[in-house]
């Protein structure tokens, strides 16, 4: 858009700085009464349950199928859900904790099953900021989630991580036309089909429940409000999204 990078950069730190204040009187949200710097979750944690057993007292214990269908490798069935993914969810952790998600896609299959346990995730052209990555060099930790257009089941893996830019490796991973710049390697430790209920619950794939378009903020609304810098406009946002998803798709 023409906008020199510090510009962004300038701004970026200025919002990281802002937070999320509420200056002004004391708050009632949710029938808590909050301090004008407080958040609900402040509040909230002060009696949040404090440990493992306190938490085990609340619920009741998990049945054995539950219990016994988490594996430390794959099986034929669960490789077979893999090659139909076109999506997975990528959890991971910095080194003082901070959590992050991250979606990854491909045409079908564009994991790689190395063996039963280990997959690998070409890293295709992104925002780079590098966040899932970075995570995963400082602590060697992530976990996946596979999600199957219209299907409920999904498949959960955890496990030792590592980013690889091993040449042989990468040419191996060219679901989207080319080799990336690097793969995310997952040392599978945990492998765990999961329940179809949240996306029942949720009707995921059932467009009759979905919400109206408008009823929804736009992509670009919501990367205006995040920016916070006045100079800019919705057709501006429109136009920075149009080229990236026309040169940076792959």
């Amino acid at each position: 858009m023409g906008l020199p990078a510090s510009k962004f950069t300038d701004h970026a730190n200025s919002n990281r700085r802002t937070g999320d204040r509420f200056p002004g009187q004391i708050r009632t949200v949710g029938g808590m009464t909050l301090s004008q710097t407080a958040s609900a979750f402040d509040s909230l944690r002060l009696d949040a349950v404090p440990d493992h057993d306190a938490l085990r007292q609340v619920y009741e214990l998990p049945n054995e199928a539950a219990l016994r269908k988490q594996m430390t490798e794959l099986t034929d069935q669960t490789r077979r859900l893999i090659a139909c993914a076109s999506l997975v969810l990528v959890a991971s952790v910095d080194a003082s904790g901070r959590c992050d998600v991250s979606p990854r896609g491909g045409p079908p299959g564009f994991v790689a099953v190395l063996d039963s346990r280990t997959v690998a995730i070409p890293d295709a052209t992104g925002n780079k900021r590098l966040d899932t990555l970075q995570n995963v060099v400082a602590t060697g930790r992530a976990g996946l989630l596979f999600v199957i257009p219209g299907r409920t089941t999904t498949l959960r893996l955890n496990g030792r991580a590592c980013v690889s830019t091993r040449p042989d490796l990468l040419t191996q991973l060219t679901a989207v036309g080319k080799p990336p710049v690097s793969a995310l390697v997952l040392g599978i430790e945990e492998v765990y089909p999961h329940c179809p209920k949240s996306f029942l619950r949720g009707g995921v794939w059932k467009p009759e429940q979905w919400l109206a378009a408008d009823a929804q903020p736009t992509s670009a609304e919501v990367t205006l409000a995040q920016l916070r810098m006045p100079e800019l406009t919705i057709a501006d946002i429109e136009k920075r999204e149009e080229d990236a998803l026309k040169y940076r798709y792959e």
